[in-house]
């Protein structure tokens, strides 16, 4: 009777999106996880890319990074399983360091692979002083390194704070880019070859950046844009900061997972399309039937694509796989992620 309901949920949410076949399937899948979830007295975070079964059947909290990092700190329950990417894991066991934080897949990510805590040190040692802001998109090593944290939504927020002349921020450019611009600083990206001298540009520094991307987010063009507004005149499009300032300045709106969300539900146009990772929009059309979501995007994120329901149900029958911070590395981290949670 469990498998039936939650097939007869999901049909009514995931019709259209998902075949039935599939649904079956997973609907004993999402039962089986439901229960281990009891059974073990575990919350289950997942991310706004992950796919749309697992996303509305067995997480107990869905958000973008800043949202699950809040509610990672303030769980009661001994298991933490995160559906997401591993620095997202690694962030609520900084958070945690008592409970067993567990990963369905050690999911990397192209943009925390793009920057090492050396990374940081080096660029510590060329701007003594400076203030460095570390997106939260970032390994445990790298967070400690950094002087406070952000995410896409609050990345604006956090470098008004400090109220400093100059700022380093780590390590997408884009979303660096996209700050800079909003915020009226003028931003490098130094070399850290030791022999090469400062340039013109250098003379004025006001934010110091990273050029780390997103794989997902750089693909989106601005001639994506123009193709789909000739198409499609009367579409509202959101991109992500972690686009092109090019991007981001030809869309209708731009911010971070859950304030694109937030953005499509308080709005009345004909139809949107989001520039972000596509399952994102496939969660939407589930929780939001009326509106009408185009479906051009075919851009998965690998990463997140790793998390499915099948290991995360093997996360949960064999404590697999636990996520751990050196407690050296976490307590200097967690000052970081800290500061960023009080900003909001």
């Amino acid at each position: 009777m469990e498998t039936e309901e939650m097939y007869q949920k999901l049909k009514t949410m995931l019709a259209d999106v998902v075949p039935d076949v599939e649904l079956r399937y997973k609907a004993e899948l999402a039962v089986e996880i439901n229960r281990l979830k009891k059974e073990r007295n575990a919350v289950i975070l997942g991310h706004n890319y992950m796919e749309p079964v697992l996303y509305h059947s067995v997480t107990d909290i869905q958000g973008d990074s800043l949202e699950l990092s809040r509610k990672a700190a303030e769980t009661d329950k001994d298991v933490i399983v995160f559906c997401g990417v591993k620095f997202m894991a690694e962030t609520a066991k900084i958070l945690n360091p008592t409970k067993t934080v567990l990963i369905p897949s050690m999911a990397g990510c192209s943009l925390a692979a793009s920057i090492t805590a050396a990374d940081v040190r080096a660029l510590k040692a060329r701007y003594p002083g400076v203030p460095v802001v570390t997106y939260v998109n970032t390994y445990a090593d790298v967070k400690a390194e950094s002087d406070i944290c952000c995410t896409s939504g609050n990345a604006r927020a956090v470098v008004e704070s400090l109220e400093s002349d100059t700022i380093i921020f780590l390590p997408d450019e884009y979303l660096a880019r996209n700050v800079a611009r909003e915020t009226g600083k003028h931003i490098i990206f130094p070399s850290l070859d030791k022999s090469a001298s400062p340039n013109e540009s250098e003379l004025d520094i006001q934010m110091i950046g990273w050029k780390g991307r997103c794989e997902v987010h750089e693909k989106f063009t601005v001639e994506d844009i123009r193709s789909v507004r000739e198409q499609f005149p009367d579409v509202y499009i959101l991109a992500h900061p972690e686009c092109s300032p090019e991007v981001v300045a030809a869309s209708d709106y731009s911010g971070s997972t859950t304030a694109m969300i937030r953005a499509v539900q308080a709005t009345h146009a004909p139809r949107y399309l989001l520039l972000t990772e596509c399952s994102m929009g496939d969660n939407i059309t589930a929780a939001n039937p009326e509106k009408n979501m185009l479906r051009l995007c075919s851009v998965r994120c690998p990463h997140m694509n790793q998390i499915t329901m099948e290991n995360t149900r093997d996360s949960l029958k064999f404590n697999r796989f636990v996520v751990e911070v050196p407690e050296e590395i976490r307590v200097r981290a967690v000052s970081a992620v800290q500061r960023m949670l009080r900003i909001g």
